[in-house]
């Protein structure tokens, strides 16, 4: 399961956005203490949409780090309004957040 944190200011025409998502990130080939394998459990992809438009798509893997850290920009975008975020795990799981341009 993800959580992203997001920061998005708008100014003069577009938006910048800052997001961390909290997850494990988890590649497959480490050990836990038991000596066993952890199985692979990562972020596959982000998507962040406003107004119905995609603004960002970005296709993850294992070589990301735990908790990654995204930012971009891009034109329009006014403050009070939302970012709709996407995101899908390689496992299957998925889930959808919001956050705000101020």
């Amino acid at each position: 399961m993800a959580i992203f944190r997001v920061k998005a200011k708008a100014r003069k025409g577009s938006t910048d956005v800052k997001m961390m998502a909290k997850h494990e990130m988890e590649t497959g080939q480490r050990k836990g203490k038991d000596g066993n394998l952890i199985p692979a459990k990562f972020l596959d992809t982000v998507t962040v949409s406003h107004g119905g438009k995609v603004v960002f798509e970005a296709n993850l893997g294992t070589a990301v780090s735990k908790n990654p850290y995204l930012a971009f920009s891009f034109e329009g975008g006014a403050k009070g309004e939302t970012l709709d975020i996407a995101w899908t795990e390689n496992s299957g799981a998925s889930g959808t957040e919001s956050g705000d341009i101020k």
